[in-house]
């Protein structure tokens, strides 16, 4: 909040000293601005984040969490990420798992994923309830507006109380989040969170976290420079796994590795990549060559790719055949919206689909995953029954085109609803597009 006068420093003087007095004030507040009456009390960067969040289908009322993992697929992408070596140390200076332990530390990576969670049972059971847990994606688009989201789009430090969150069943909260950087870098490589009921937030709390992120980045300091020397080698030493994740849905594909730098690749070596994780007994040269190539193909040029690709990422492909290494676990945008299709959350797939697989690729192999999943991602939608997610996937770039999908809408809005006549015009207009 701003403290621009005398009325709102004092109300924010309240925060700590009053906190319930406080949290109703903001509530008024958080009312007025939602039913358009800006309130004061509610700050002009706070409330942008309001309308992005709003723009983005967060509904203040009944928002879950889009979940970019389950639970145990979160634990182990957080056991090969590089913060995971910072959390022994962090837990230590800002957890409290005491049986009256009532903030819970949060640590998530740089798109804002939960990975760790510490704190009391009563804490966790508390998180639970907002299915505040591993894998839940808390930045603005998976949950709108909080500290971890402020600290994502700010790259600064920020503190949310009560009802300057978004969603209404997060009032009852105070959350105090700052993005942890690569101190070689400058990137974020991840946000560190304390969170708890509103009453347990001090004016220690914002400090505290300040202190914890200079230790995370102390720590990554003195731990990067082996850790890149190893990657610039090649090399990869035992002990823990490492985490590749390939972004291959879009046109700008990229890679991870532990949560460092996101590196691009080519549409070539992307495609090599995709085919890679399509398939575990992996692909000899000669059957890569054929499926980018065709008759043409040649072996070398494969082996030429996948010495730059080494180059990129260091050993993470064995060759004889061509695999992922066991030491690497390799986790694919496109996988994790099959595996919430596999486990029936259509809701949580689709928001984890911003995109199709390599669209601009022309390879047949790439074409055929590329429709597979994207009819799959349709089919799911469609038979929810759900007329806001059919809204929603009709209206994206990927079902734009989904007849079955408006005939769904008709039936359960029907035609002469203007959200289904929204939905046509578009479907219209991409039909005069494609025939031009």
């Amino acid at each position: 909040m701003r403290t621009g006068t005398g009325a709102i420093t004092h109300l924010r003087d309240l925060r700590f000293t009053a906190p319930a007095e406080y949290a109703r004030t903001l509530r008024k507040a958080h009312e007025a601005t939602i039913s358009g009456n800006p309130d004061p009390s509610i700050s002009p960067g706070l409330i942008k984040s309001w309308q992005r969040s709003l723009a983005l289908g967060i509904d203040p009322d009944q928002h879950r969490p889009v979940h970019r993992h389950d639970v145990s697929e979160a634990r182990s992408l957080s056991a090969g990420h590089r913060l995971a070596t910072v959390m022994p140390a962090l837990s230590q200076l800002l957890a409290d798992e005491s049986s009256a332990g009532r903030h819970l530390l949060i640590v998530t990576d740089r798109q804002g994923e939960v990975l760790w969670r510490v704190g009391s049972r009563q804490a966790l059971r508390l998180a639970d309830s907002l299915e505040f847990v591993e894998g839940a994606d808390w930045s603005e688009s998976g949950v709108g507006t909080n500290a971890i989201s402020e600290a994502l789009v700010t790259g600064a430090p920020a503190q949310l109380f009560s009802a300057e969150h978004l969603v209404r069943t997060h009032h009852d909260w105070a959350c105090t989040a700052a993005p942890i950087r690569d101190p070689f870098t400058g990137e974020v490589v991840g946000v560190l969170d304390v969170s708890g009921p509103f009453e347990s937030v001090t004016p220690d709390s914002l400090r505290m976290v300040r202190c914890g992120v200079r230790l995370a980045e102390e720590l990554l300091k003195s731990a990067g420079a082996p850790a890149a020397r190893e990657q610039i080698g090649g090399t990869h030493t035992g002990g823990v796994r490492s985490t590749l994740m390939l972004r291959l849905l879009g046109d700008a594909p990229s890679a991870e590795l532990d949560g460092g730098t996101r590196l691009p690749l080519t549409l070539r070596r992307a495609e090599i990549l995709a085919l890679l994780a399509s398939r575990s007994q992996g692909w000899s040269a000669d059957e890569l060559a054929y499926r980018l190539h065709g008759e043409d193909g040649a072996a070398t040029a494969i082996r030429t790719e996948m010495h730059r690709i080494r180059g990129i990422l260091g050993n993470v492909v064995e060759p004889n055949p061509y695999r992922f290494s066991s030491a690497v676990h390799v986790v694919t945008d496109a996988s994790v919206v099959a595996g919430h299709l596999r486990e029936g959350r259509v809701a949580q797939a689709l928001g984890a689909y911003p995109a199709k697989l390599l669209n601009r690729s022309v390879n047949l192999s790439i074409e055929l995953m590329r429709d597979e999943l994207n009819e799959a991602v349709g089919a799911s939608v469609r038979s929810s029954g759900d007329a806001q997610l059919i809204m929603q996937w009709c209206a994206s770039d990927m079902g734009a085109s989904d007849t079955e999908g408006a005939a769904a809408i008709a039936s359960l809005i029907g035609p002469g609803d203007p959200r289904f006549q929204l939905v046509r015009a578009r479907m219209e207009r991409v039909d005069r597009e494609l025939q031009s």
